[in-house]
This record gives structure tokens, sequence and C-alpha cells, in this order.
């Protein structure tokens, strides 16, 4: 799950990206509205956690505008703003959680991880291809009874395969959803992945469904079918 962390205090940013990336997030920061707006046009998120009081606007009035004329990723606002009428403000502009700082990254995480589950969120929670089965909330594999151990990374990239199933995925959607932006990022860290990734398939008695397009990019093929 790949997340946008919008917050002006790098000090805070950090502490937050850093929790929830221990927690199986990947995360992006903005420190500005403009920053937010050009991580968005760059990446597909999952969420974003959006402070209110930032340097070149307010967080309600850009949420409240983001849901007018565009389709943005679900919201959970954090903010020292805990008064009632400006929690009622924020859930009325369209965020889909509000949190009072501090917070507990745990607590953070979970709230995430809650908000994900909800119908319409995004697609569906359980994943199947075959005998691969993929829970996107708890980020859990599982071929039959088997449950596979992955890294955060190997699970981003399941999912993403079998997400989109049968069809080819481009070297470069890989590598944008796997990377946040300050990631040093080798020549060869797609292919090292799914290697690594094809690798913990064959393991668990998965063997050929991932394939290598030469120079296009991946397919995950239900062998199955």
């Amino acid at each position: 799950m790949r997340i946008l962390v919008i917050e002006d205090n790098e000090r805070l940013a950090r502490l937050v990206v850093d929790g929830l990336q221990r927690r199986g997030f990947s995360c992006d920061t903005a420190l500005s509205l403009s920053g937010a707006d050009d991580a968005m046009t760059s990446a597909t998120y999952d969420a974003i956690i959006l402070d209110l009081g930032l340097p070149d606007g307010d967080g309600i009035d850009w949420l409240m505008a983001a849901r007018r004329y565009r389709e943005i990723p679900p919201a959970i606002v954090q903010t020292a703003r805990g008064a009632l009428e400006d929690r009622v403000q924020g859930l009325d502009a369209g965020a889909d959680d509000y949190v009072v700082k501090p917070v507990d990254v745990e607590e953070l995480a979970a709230r995430l991880r809650a908000l994900l589950r909800r119908p319409g969120i995004r697609a569906q929670t359980i994943v199947q291809v075959g005998t691969l089965r993929f829970d996107a909330a708890r980020r859990i594999a599982h071929v039959g009874d088997h449950e596979m151990e992955l890294s955060r990374r190997e699970a981003d990239l399941l999912e993403l395969l079998m997400r989109r199933a049968g069809t080819v995925v481009r070297r470069e959607v890989i590598e944008n959803a796997l990377y946040n932006f300050n990631e040093p990022v080798t020549p060869n860290a797609v292919e090292a992945a799914i290697s690594r990734l094809r690798r913990k398939l064959e393991d668990a008695q998965v063997r050929g469904a991932l394939q290598t397009i030469r120079g296009v990019g991946y397919i995950l093929k239900d062998l199955t079918a």
C-alpha cells in the first residue's frame, strides 16, 4: 500500500513515514499542497494523510476542491485542530477519518488498514488467481493452506500483478508502484524483485505463473484456468 503523507513539519512527517514503513506501508512525503498535487500526478496512492495548516493553503479547502473536481484516494486528516466543529468540518469536507495530534503510529496504521477495508474504497480486499490468494488488508498471501513469507515490497509486487493478472504490467509501472520518490532505484531493482517473488512462488508450488515479456514487462497467469 502506498501512502502520501502531506505534512509541513519535516520531523513529524519523517516519524510518521518511518513508523508506517516499519508496519508495511510505502510512503511519500509532501511538505505543501502544491507538492501533494505534484506527487499525485506522478504516482498512484491508496490513501493520503493530510495536515490542515500548510504553508500554501488550508488542507480543508484543498480537500473540498479535490473531491469536487477529481477522484482522489481516501484521506485521513491528522491535525492539531481538535475542537468538535473542526472535526465536523473536516469530515463534511470529504475526510474519511479524522485524528488529533499527537497520534500513535500504531493507531494510525490500524486506521489506515480499517479505511482500506471499507467497501468501495479500493478494489476487493481478497484477490484470487488460481490457487494463489492475497489478503490486501492484512498483506498476507496463501497458496492453498500454505502462507507465503513475503517482504513488504514482495507483497506490493504480488498484489499489483494479481490485480492485473492475465495482462502485461510494464516495468516502469512496477517501479513506480514499488519505490517511493526518496528511494534510490538501481537499474536492475525491478528484475531483482521479480526474481525473488518468482522463487517464492515456485517454492510454494506455483511454477511458471510469473512470466517475463522481454522488453515490455511481466505477466502473472492463472495456470489453473
